[in-house]
């Protein structure tokens, strides 16, 4: 009794997960980011891998994004755009759902310490 048992939780479980990678999530768009991709391996654009080791510009990339996960106004989309400090200049990549988020995320950076804000973050419409 036992063995059956435990391979229909085993049967239960492939078949989860089988359908897990098969059925796409509900409300989910099938986007394709191919030209975002392949700008963002031309080397043409920064990304996180560009980020600076220096201690100074961690401690702005870090103390910017503390300020902008513990707005509760910012939406996910806001509160995961990139944040990318070299020498002081922070680099601002991502999409939002709105010009004021643009703006937040933007003040967070210069008040972390940026000497510069260069933002690129997009504004996307649901």
């Amino acid at each position: 009794m036992q063995l059956k048992h435990t391979s229909m939780k085993n049967l239960t479980l492939t078949l989860l997960t089988a359908a897990a990678f098969t059925c796409p999530a509900i409300g989910q768009t099938n986007a394709d980011n191919t030209a975002k991709n392949d700008r963002d391996t031309s080397g043409e654009t920064l990304t996180p891998i560009d980020q600076s080791n220096k201690p100074a510009d961690i401690k702005i990339t870090a103390d910017a994004r503390k300020l902008v996960v513990a707005d509760k106004s910012l939406s996910s989309d806001a509160k995961n755009v990139k944040i990318i400090t070299i020498d002081g200049v922070v680099t601002l990549r991502g999409p939002v759902k709105s010009e004021t988020e643009k703006s937040l995320v933007a003040k967070y950076a210069k008040e972390a310490g940026a000497s510069s804000v260069t933002n690129q973050i997009e504004i996307v419409k649901p």
